[in-house]
């Protein structure tokens, strides 16, 4: 089939390296304009750009698909399917009927669960035992098309959403790549999305990742995790902000007020509404990472409270 890839960020870039591994026919790519970055604010290329460039693909960069030039380029493609993943930008009902397959995306959750812009870090945050992608056909809702394949991966303990994230990216490459031959040949069946089940992944804010300490130990130490890259789990402690960027929930349920900082024999713990979180690694405002004992004795600290 003729594909046209339109995917942005890191995330979807597993999934495009892999209809190339493939010899899929990408015959163009869609990727949002590049955009000023870091402190020279000099133009960075997405990562997909970065890619499809290596492979001597065609790109566009519309700022709308909603235009009538950037809809007659992409008509100008003959697109058979369109594969979207992470994009960015609204694909009009006008748009998606172009290719004769029409479009699939590639979501990071088990739809219905975690429809929306935020499913990885939420999917932690709800302490979920498993996740997965979604293959999901595109329709006009918020990620409400019936699903078309999916793959699990279990949500661990020490999970981070980098870690998740990329573990995600591979298996809806894997997941692509093996039901494109199938859709090809008619053989896929969808399965429509049960509304009633449906959860929303609200996009991140900064405000949330300030620690409320009378939360109970395990939901902080998955607020840790969730949180990154962005905007990090952080506290106030002596007027400034502590970062935190690896915790563990302690084996015993020490009793301490909630945000009450002790240091005893190397071990950084805090008291929470329920049980205890040992600091691991830490960021004071400023500085680099750094073990949470280092972090302490170089502040000559014993006893602290955090907030």
């Amino acid at each position: 089939m003729r594909i046209v890839f339109a995917g942005t960020p890191a995330f979807a870039v597993p999934a495009l390296a892999a209809l190339l591994a493939a010899g899929q026919r990408v015959v163009g790519v869609l990727t949002q304009p590049d955009r000023p970055a870091g402190r020279g604010r000099r133009l960075q290329v997405s990562p997909v750009k970065q890619l499809a460039l290596a492979h001597g693909l065609p790109v566009q960069q519309p700022t709308s698909l909603r235009a009538a030039e950037a809809e007659a380029e992409l008509a100008a493609l003959a697109p058979e399917l369109m594969v979207v993943v992470a994009y960015g930008l609204l694909l009009p009902p006008a748009v998606l009927a172009l290719p004769r397959h029409g479009g699939i995306n590639i979501h990071a959750s088990l739809l219905p669960r975690w429809r929306g812009a935020a499913p990885i870090q939420r999917a932690i945050l709800a302490g979920d035992a498993v996740t997965g992608i979604s293959l999901m056909q595109m329709q006009a809702g918020l990620d409400t098309g019936p699903v078309l394949a999916r793959r699990e991966t279990p949500i661990t303990a020490t999970d981070t959403t980098p870690a998740l994230h990329d573990r995600l990216a591979q298996l809806g490459a894997e997941a692509l790549v093996a039901l494109l031959p199938r859709l090809a040949a008619g053989q896929v069946r969808a399965q429509p999305q049960d509304d009633a089940l449906a959860t929303y992944a609200a996009k991140l804010d900064k405000a949330e990742a300030r620690i409320d300490w009378r939360a109970p130990a395990v939901a902080i130490d998955r607020a840790v995790r969730a949180y990154q890259p962005w905007p990090v789990a952080h506290t106030a402690c002596e007027g400034t902000v502590l970062r935190l960027w690896r915790t563990r929930v302690a084996t015993d349920h020490a009793l301490a007020a909630p945000g009450h900082l002790q240091v005893q024999a190397d071990q950084v713990r805090v008291g929470t509404g329920e049980g205890v979180l040992e600091l691991l690694e830490v960021q004071p405002a400023g500085g680099r990472r750094m073990a949470a004992a280092d972090w302490a004795r170089g502040r000559a600290l014993h006893e602290a409270e955090l907030g």
